[in-house]
């Protein structure tokens, strides 16, 4: 019997096997798992992935990233979808903001429109 949990156990594991490619800048053509990727930014009008050791582009428009990876990633502000599992911590400033800093140190600002999902996401509390 179908179930509500079943069906979202496939959407999950459909979203985990995603085939993502990635272009290095020598011409390599690398595989790349969701899982690995700590985010993906918006760099010189190319989508980048960015990765413990790499960064790949990836001829993917971010809202499209976002639609195929689903829960996994948060929108972090308009040029930046970061990995929920990837995030090392939260840092607020005086103004009110709120810088995210993933595993790989790379660090961007969160929007004020996209804060609420983000704090959402990753169970913060006001």
């Amino acid at each position: 019997k179908r179930t509500r949990e079943i069906e979202e156990l496939e959407r999950y594991l459909d979203r985990m096997s995603t085939e993502l490619v990635g272009y290095g800048e020598d011409g390599q053509i690398l595989p790349l798992r969701p899982a690995e990727i700590h985010c993906f930014i918006v760099e010189d009008g190319r989508v980048c992935a960015l990765t413990d050791r790499e960064k790949l582009t990836v001829r993917l428009p971010l809202y499209a990233l976002e639609d195929m990876l689903g829960e996994g990633f948060v929108r972090i502000n308009q040029s930046c979808l970061g990995n929920v599992r990837r995030i090392a911590r939260f840092d607020a400033s005086i103004g009110g903001s709120l810088m995210v800093t993933f595993e790989n140190g790379h660090r961007d600002y969160v929007s004020r429109r996209q804060l609420k999902t983000v704090k959402e996401r990753m169970g913060i509390k006001k």
